[in-house]
């Protein structure tokens, strides 16, 4: 590509990120190139659409960039330099309280910072030791209150189903229970201690098997924080109804984003999916933009954003950037062993 495709490439895209309208040549000629004529713009977005660069939605329309451009695009400029320019407005989280609520307070931050939705794969628990478990009974009688606490204060809470429904004084009693059994060993222990029972008859087994089974798929889990969703409906490529739907669902389906994540989690530093590189249909209109963070110079998490194709690239990839640094950097205070890739 010579100089003149590419900066009109490079035109198109911007204007198209800023309007999210087809980009015509009067526009072009306008803003960008005013020593051109319309018909020379036209010749040289018209070469472009032949090399899959640009599309035309409708006839007599201006062009829109492809995922071919954007990837162009993103290509462009070293995504190291892209980190240098300031990150866009909003508080970086501070670690005031457990490091589960900085997960969440981060990922609400990658989502104002970008106006996105914003993402965060918490590290892995396998070889962290938890200091103890309570059951909390819950007002339904048939749920309580899952609550592990490591012995670093990492803590983790969700909801357990109970079958058959139990007594409060029965539900915390089974708390107690589990407490001295699991306390003091690593999630890796627990789970082979409770895959292969030295004892099937065991008296809590025969008593809450269903609950521990639960409680052990918690621990062989990793928390996925979503926020901001609903940020998707601002960008005009998520008007239709049925697009947004699939996409909305998915981030409800917490697993499949899961397990995305942490397939671009294994290579370190950032990443940017566009369109589609992405291997789920209904993340086709996206670019997910995506960069790990470190603990004991190893990568434990993955964080990001993920939006329209139609980005300002390198904004976006600053924030993220510079929010994995400080995930980083936060977690390097950390005294104790926290987390350790599975």
């Amino acid at each position: 590509m010579d100089a003149r495709h590419r900066d009109v490439l490079i035109a198109i895209i911007r204007e198209y990120v800023d309007s999210a309208e087809p980009v015509g040549s009067r526009v072009l000629t306008r803003r960008h190139f005013p020593t051109l004529s319309p018909a020379t713009i036209r010749n040289v977005m018209a070469e472009l659409e032949e090399t899959g660069y640009l599309a035309q939605p409708h006839t007599s329309a201006g062009r829109v960039p492809t995922d071919k451009a954007y990837r162009f695009y993103v290509n462009s400029f070293p995504p190291a330099q892209a980190a240098e320019a300031p990150p866009a407005p909003g508080t970086l989280p501070t670690r005031r309280s457990g490091i589960d609520g900085f997960m969440e307070r981060t990922s609400a931050h990658l989502s104002v910072a970008t106006k996105l939705t914003g993402l965060l794969l918490a590290p892995p628990l396998q070889n962290t030791t938890l200091a103890r478990v309570e059951l909390i009974p819950l007002e339904e009688g048939d749920r309580a209150l899952a609550v592990l606490v490591t012995d670093a204060g990492w803590v983790t809470a969700r909801a357990v189903t109970l079958e058959p429904p139990r007594s409060a004084d029965e539900v915390r009693s089974i708390g107690r229970e589990l407490s001295r059994r699991f306390g003091g060993r690593t999630v890796e222990q627990i789970v082979d201690m409770e895959s292969a029972p030295s004892d099937p008859l065991d008296t809590l087994h025969t008593r809450a098997r269903a609950v521990t089974e639960q409680i052990v798929a918690l621990l062989k889990g990793r928390t996925l924080y979503v926020s901001g969703a609903i940020n998707m409906l601002d960008h005009p490529e998520f008007w239709d109804i049925e697009t947004t739907r699939d996409l909305l669902r998915t981030f409800e389906q917490k697993e499949r984003l899961a397990d995305l994540m942490t397939v671009l989690a294994e290579g370190e530093g950032l990443r940017v999916t566009i369109g589609e590189e992405n291997p789920y249909s209904e993340m086709r209109e996206c670019t997910l933009i995506t960069s790990t963070y470190l603990y004991h110079d190893r990568v434990v998490g993955i964080l990001g954003v993920v939006g329209p194709r139609r980005l300002p690239y390198p904004d976006v990839i600053s924030v993220v950037n510079e929010t994995a640094r400080h995930v980083t950097e936060a977690l390097s205070r950390v005294r104790q062993d926290l987390y350790l890739p599975s």
